[in-house]
């Protein structure tokens, strides 16, 4: 038998060594992102997704060897485990197989075949299936197993029992479902049949039918929930002769006396046993394979939304959107501090739109407001053409950009917004998020729900826990790949640091406030209930701006600091060199030496020697200032200005599985289909494209009666 961490190796194409090393580190108590960055040498700089996809194969192979424990002894206590049994079990690699192989001997309730076994006509079934040329046709065996007081009255009793019996054996083989299951995936069709009107949402899958094998993950999606509500019928299967053929093949002995009642047999076995259940498999199967696609382009697109570039250090003013309650207002300062708030009214029904622009104006003028930020729900149309006519009326020059406001009213109601802004009612707090989630997404982000966040597709009917588990990982990959600012950052920040947890987190906020500000990462020990284990795993994710110690403001771990001297001395260079930003030709002098000599000489392997250089050269680097920033706009388009063949910049918003949606400034996102998005082959839109993207693109055809805005990347020419 190979170990878990063999087969992992193998499954992941990874060396046996680094499998076993994360297991051990793993088993210690080891967060994944320190491992990921600072153990990279055990692992052989794996990243962090390799990292988690090999915790979550250890998991699943240890699961799967608990159930095979529990099947071998289940069959045991029955007396029924035969050395060929127990084999087949120990060989099984999947949790199905492994099921497939108890299936005979689960505590089941009563069956047809059961009580046919009740009535002593099993040895009956044992004959006929055995198919020997030399007995009797079954009408004649079943003469010697009448029993009048259990009900057997005819041979024809006998034969319906035994071939219940029969019928059982079949569906409950283990090679022959798995025979049969790998036919269905072949050669099986799902079709669906509208319940309801044509013009539904579900139109697509009205009168539907495709081969299983080409089935798209959104479309099985869509399906299951046109099915939850009503509106679909669902049928899987292939064509029942070549399913029958199939069966009897393994099955039926040609030309012994009992092949017509195997036959029927077979038949019996598969429409009221082995269909059914096949069916349920196959679309449980199809479910479980789109969920983990739909969870992985969820975790895509939150990944990129989370990592979007922040606009430091500016007087943002947010606004969220509304008609009736009025359009709630904060003016935030460079840091997040709310200045002022107000509440406007200048969208229907009131259309108080002078009186709003004497409050937004006086606001801008007296905090001197560098910038908007309008969030994207309801009313956000008519907040946007407001706010575009008042900056063409200021003197100074102005920008506004459009923010996903998803979840923002979650976290305004939430028990964290509460503690957070007190002083505020719900709906001045998701002013305030807007527009913090402008000044740094990932900062404000962490405070809600990843689920609520609204970047994906079909989320609510996907496993929920499998799915937060998923996005966590996302979220606690992006706090530590951008690292905290250990005097600024919030709890909810805080707490997604690795080695930290929600208590450990607010105890780290309770000790600045009283006693300021942290002057080294050493003085977290200090924090009540965080121990050794806990600083290691979290120090070098947390960052020192304000320090005078350079290594205090990187992503070096501690542990390294004294290899990051001595890299600095035996290059020519000193701490304050790095600080100046004056070692620029460390790299060469570093391959000029050696590199086998100055990791020799600095006591670490070669990764985190290039680690070491590369937050050297940049110390308190920001990974989102590689990517696009957000578009910033001063005037608005409306539906009515698209024209086909206008080429627009647009932000990508979301992806999914058939294409993409795009901001171009109209509100209404428009879907560039996955057809429109390359020149070349793509398999998924996330191949090329990312949450947050900016892009160019030509409009194709617009429906304002549905509005509906088809666009076009690849035939847009470059900006």
């Amino acid at each position: 038998m190979r170990t878990i961490a063999e087969i992992i190796a193998e499954d992941l194409s990874v060396s046996l060594g680094h499998v076993q090393n994360v297991i051990a580190l793993l088993e210690e108590g080891n967060t994944i992102p320190f491992i990921a960055r600072y153990r990279k040498e055990s692992h052989g700089s794996m990243d962090d997704t390799q990292l988690r996809t090999l915790e979550e194969r250890l998991q699943y192979l240890r699961n799967l060897q608990a159930r095979r424990e529990e099947v071998l002894r289940a069959i045991d206590s029955q007396g029924k485990l035969t050395d060929e049994l127990a084999q087949a079990i120990e060989k099984a690699s999947t949790l199905v197989e492994i099921e497939d192989l108890y299936r005979p001997y689960k505590q089941k309730r009563r069956t047809r075949a059961s009580m046919a076994k009740e009535k002593g006509l099993e040895p009956l079934a044992q004959q006929i299936y055995a198919q020997k040329r030399d007995l009797p046709p079954p009408a004649e065996l079943a003469k010697a197993y009448l029993h009048p007081e259990l009900g057997v009255e005819t041979a024809d009793d006998a034969l319906s029992g035994a071939s219940d019996i029969i019928s059982e054996w079949i569906s409950e083989d283990p090679s022959l479902r798995k025979r049969l299951r790998e036919a269905i995936f072949r050669e099986g069709v799902l079709q669906t049949k509208g319940t309801g009107e044509e013009d539904s949402v579900y139109r697509l899958y009205h009168s539907f039918s495709l081969p299983i094998s080409k089935l798209q993950g959104h479309q099985i999606l869509a399906i299951n929930r046109g099915e939850r509500e009503g509106l679909l019928k669902v049928g899987t299967g292939m064509d029942r002769s070549r399913a029958l053929e199939l069966l009897r093949r393994s099955i039926v002995v040609p030309g012994s006396p009992a092949m017509e009642f195997m036959k029927a047999a077979t038949s019996d076995a598969y429409d009221r046993l082995l269909e059914p259940s096949m069916e349920r498999e196959i679309r449980s199967h199809l479910t479980e394979n789109a969920s983990e696609g739909a969870i992985s382009v969820f975790a895509l697109n939150l990944k990129a939304l989370l990592l979007q570039p922040p606009i430091k250090g500016k007087v943002t003013l947010g606004l969220d959107p509304a008609y009736r309650t009025g359009c709630k207002i904060a003016v935030v300062d460079g840091t997040g501090k709310v200045l002022d708030t107000a509440v406007v009214y200048p969208t229907p029904p009131h259309n108080k739109m002078a009186e709003a622009k004497s409050i937004l104006t006086k606001l801008i003028t007296t905090h001197k407001v560098q910038l908007i930020a309008i969030g994207n729900g309801t009313a956000s149309r008519e907040s946007e053409q407001f706010v575009a006519e008042l900056l063409a009326e200021l003197p100074d020059k102005l920008s506004y950009a459009i923010v996903n406001e998803a979840g923002a009213s979650v976290y305004s109601a939430s028990k964290l917004g509460a503690e957070e802004f007190p002083q505020y009612d719900v709906s001045l707090r998701s002013a305030v998020s807007i527009a913090r989630r402008l000044q740094d997404p990932l900062a404000e982000l962490v405070k809600i729900d990843p689920k609520s966040i609204g970047v994906g597709q079909y989320q609510h009917d996907m496993p929920q826990n499998r799915l937060s588990e998923s996005l966590d990982g996302v979220v606690e990959h992006c706090v530590n790949a951008v690292g905290v600012d250990l005097n600024t950052a919030s709890p909810s920040l805080l707490s997604r640091v690795a080695g930290l947890s929600a208590t450990t987190a607010k105890n780290i906020v309770a000790y600045r406030e009283e006693h300021g500000p942290f002057a080294q990462r050493q003085q977290v020990l200090k924090v009540s209930k965080l121990g050794p284990k806990g600083y290691q795993q979290c120090a070098g994710f947390l960052r020192l701006p304000e320090s005078s110690s350079v290594l205090e403001r990187t992503g070096v771990h501690p542990e390294s600091y004294e290899a990051a001297q001595r890299l600095l001395t035996l290059c020519g260079y000193a701490l304050e060199d790095a600080a100046k930003g004056t070692i620029q030709d460390l790299p060469n002098r570093v391959k000029e030496l050696g590199e086998h000599r100055v990791t020799e000489f600095c006591g670490v392997g070669l990764p985190t020697l290039k680690d070491l250089m590369a937050e050297l050269l940049k110390p308190g680097r920001d990974i989102r200032e590689e990517l696009s920033a957000p578009i910033l706009r001063s005037d608005v388009l409306d539906l009515k200005d698209l024209k086909p063949g206008l080429q627009l910049r647009g932000t990508v918003r979301n992806v999914i599985d058939f294409g993409a949606f795009v901001d171009i400034g109209v509100h209404q996102d428009g879907l560039v289909h996955i057809s429109e998005i390359s020149n070349r082959f793509i398999r998924h839109p996330s191949e090329v494209l990312s949450v947050g993207d900016v892009v160019e693109v030509v409009v194709l055809e617009v429906e304002s009666n549905k509005k509906r805005i088809s666009l076009s990347i690849k035939q847009a020419t470059k900006a």
